[in-house]
């Protein structure tokens, strides 16, 4: 028998395949990132192409992407049938460039660590990185971390 996409997975399947706890499914379920059909005896199933969606879930978090932002993406994508390989590509569009924009503010941050390390001052009034633009010294004098 081939696997089609609208096969129906029992949760405890989806769960295992794709390592997300039954909890945390019915949570994205609730935010309509996926979506199941009940049994008559009101069990969930999911359609087997809910494990990509899923799976890109699962990436997505590990990439630091806020599950809001899944969500904002997630909305053009159907939940009733599988979506096109068109479909996935404007998704990934659209996360590269939010990768991208990490990726810079990671090398700035990067650049900043690093002076800052080789730095040496201990002044948070100069420290860029502690104390951009000196907004602590706005607060009046002496200490404002310690």
């Amino acid at each position: 028998m081939a696997l089609e996409p609208d096969d129906l997975l029992a949760i405890g399947e989806v769960s295992h395949r794709t390592g997300v706890a039954v909890s945390a499914l019915h949570f994205y379920e609730q935010l309509g990132l996926i979506a199941s059909t009940r049994t008559a005896g009101n069990q969930r199933r999911y359609r087997r192409h809910m494990l990509r969606r899923i799976s890109l879930i699962v990436v997505a978090k590990r990439l630091g992407i806020p599950l809001s932002d899944v969500q904002e993406v997630f909305t053009s994508l159907p939940l009733d049938h599988s979506p096109s390989l068109r479909d996935w590509r404007r998704v990934a569009k659209l996360w590269h460039a939010e990768l991208e924009q990490r990726r810079t503010q990671l090398d700035s941050l990067q650049r900043e660590l690093t002076g800052c390390i080789g730095c040496g001052c201990v002044s948070l009034k100069a420290c860029r990185l502690l104390n951009p633009e000196d907004a602590l010294g706005e607060d009046g004098p002496g200490p404002r971390r310690i």
